[in-house]
């Protein structure tokens, strides 16, 4: 009998800086007799998942449930989730994806190069009555985020058994955005049943040549079903769960993760305080329900959905792959969070991803409901949207994203890219603190984690991150007796404090040329 040694191969280190690794919370089925492949379960073992002390019941490991499962590519989401599966009657019989997998699907086509899929059950029947829906919206809305269930403990940072759907966000320090694409499915209280067939044309009865078997029409069933959509108690709970995430993401382990959500549709005879239709004027109807604020607040002192850690996405977008989707639309959210991702990697987190850099990324959006109406006066309804909402749209050479917005009511929160920046900064700033837990709180460790901070504040100015003509302009770091309160001292806590001042993003110019005189003419731009 010999012994043999073998050189195991050293588990892959994320880099902290990374800004593109996105969670998805929601609904799908697993694939049945797909058993869970070795480098899964070896990836659950490590995390404690199978034989530590929060391990789960071996079924549950099996069925993938509420267990964060990391994927690299769509090919690896597909073999191990039946995200096309999902019935559309409770009796069986058709099925049509799940939007879970159509938003998981986009993000990969859209350049997203990692996520992490936590599992929370089976997708429910697409047809269902309004009292049905009603009744389970609760349940539903509580496996994504719990602090919505009825008797739901408090969540418990520091004990893994205890987490359910999106708080396993606690454990997963590398993912920089959260997507629920169920919610708006969720939310919605009607009943979305296939419109009636159009009767077919009378024939006159004669005898006829014998002609080839031709193949019978495509079932057009889910084109009859309607997208979800949304009537006043659909939104209010639609925005209570946005308040739940944003209150998740508020807590100070979280703070550089963002939720990206889809907007969802309206109702057809849904109205916000006025007698415009919501549909028409959403930004309007976003102001009516207080989603959005008209009076600009400090990041701080936004409290409710109106926040930085929030990015909207509109309109729901038809693409060559939403066929097997009711009605043929697919939520946004999926493809914002594939163009964020794709940004983080190829151009930095900090900049903008709307423009020239979404339109080569959407060749395959054919259509949207409702198609925004774009290039118009900046007093549209759609323009007016777009300052907190991020707006798909067409433009000469096709369609692309319009804005790169948060939904926060402070003009330096507003830009997406400014708030993706501070929450790698904050990333960056918790792993270089990772590194000094254990050194002496005192002025040797203050000037080392300030070094570190300066150089890597230093590397974003020099890529265009921040504004101003040199470092002092640009950003500035304090780790000293001054930024310590004794309290702070005694409890062996080091406050650092950063101030910087992002690059603006132009994402539109309006140009106007003046020509009230014959003999002179005013050129005038804004940004």
């Amino acid at each position: 009998m010999s012994l043999v040694f073998d050189t195991a191969a050293p588990q892959a280190q994320l880099d902290p800086h990374r800004a593109d690794v996105t969670c998805f919370v929601g609904h799908v089925a697993r694939r049945a007799g797909v058993a869970v492949p070795a480098a899964l379960q070896a990836q659950l073992e490590a995390a404690g998942w199978v034989n530590g002390i929060w391990r789960r019941p071996p079924a549950q490991v099996e069925g993938l449930l509420n267990l964060p499962v990391v994927l690299n590519s769509w090919a690896q989401f597909d073999a191990l989730f039946a995200w096309e599966q999902r019935p559309v009657r409770a009796q069986g019989g058709t099925v049509c994806a799940s939007y879970l997998g159509a938003a998981v699907r986009s993000f990969f086509a859209r350049g997203g190069r990692r996520a992490v899929v936590v599992r929370v059950g089976d997708p429910w029947p697409l047809i269902e009555s309004n009292a049905a829906r009603v009744a389970a919206r609760g349940m539903r809305l509580g496996r994504l985020l719990p602090e919505l269930a009825a008797g739901s403990p408090v969540f418990a940072p520091h004990d893994p058994s205890s987490w359910q759907g999106a708080q396993h966000l606690a454990g997963l320090r590398e993912v920089s955005m959260l997507l629920l694409p169920d919610l708006p499915d969720a939310c919605s209280s009607f009943d979305p049943g296939p419109a009636a067939a159009l009767p077919l044309p009378a024939v006159a009865t004669a005898f006829v040549e014998c002609s080839e078997n031709e193949l019978p029409p495509a079932d057009d069933l889910l084109s009859r079903i309607s997208a979800p959509r949304l009537d006043g108690a659909g939104y209010a709970a639609w925005h209570a769960a946005l308040r739940s995430a944003r209150s998740l993401l508020a807590q100070r382990s979280l703070r550089e993760v963002q939720l990206v959500a889809a907007l969802p549709l309206p109702q057809p005879e849904l109205r916000g305080a006025g007698t415009v239709h919501a549909q028409a004027d959403m930004a309007r109807y976003l102001h009516d329900i207080q989603l959005l604020s008209a009076t600009p607040l400090d990041r701080d002192a936004e409290v409710g959905a109106t926040s930085a850690f929030i990015q909207l996405a509109w309109p729901w977008l038809g693409t060559a792959h939403a066929d097997d989707l009711p009605q043929g639309l697919e939520p946004p959210d999926g493809a914002l969070a594939g163009l964020i991702s794709a940004g983080a990697a190829l151009q930095g987190s900090f900049r903008s991803v709307a423009g020239d850099f979404s339109q080569p990324r959407l060749r395959d959006l054919v259509r949207s409901e409702p198609l925004p109406a774009w290039g118009g006066s900046d007093d549209s309804p759609d323009a007016r949207l777009a300052r907190n909402v991020c707006v798909f749209a067409p433009q000469p050479g096709g369609w692309a994203l319009q804005s790169d917005v948060t939904l926060s009511s402070h003009e330096a929160w507003r830009f997406g890219g400014a708030a993706r920046l501070m929450g790698t900064l904050l990333r960056a700033a918790r792993a270089a603190g990772d590194g000094l837990a254990f050194d002496l709180n005192g002025p040797a460790t203050w000037s080392q984690a300030r070094r570190a901070m300066e150089r890597l504040l230093q590397a974003f100015w020099l890529e265009g991150a921040f504004g101003g003509s040199d470092a002092g302009q640009a950003y500035g770091v304090r780790c000293d007796r001054s930024t310590m309160s004794q309290a702070d001292l005694d409890n062996g806590r080091m406050v650092l404090e950063i101030s910087v001042r992002p690059a603006a993003s132009v994402e539109r110019i309006t140009v106007v040329l003046d020509l009230n005189s014959a003999s002179s003419s005013t050129l005038r731009e804004a940004a």
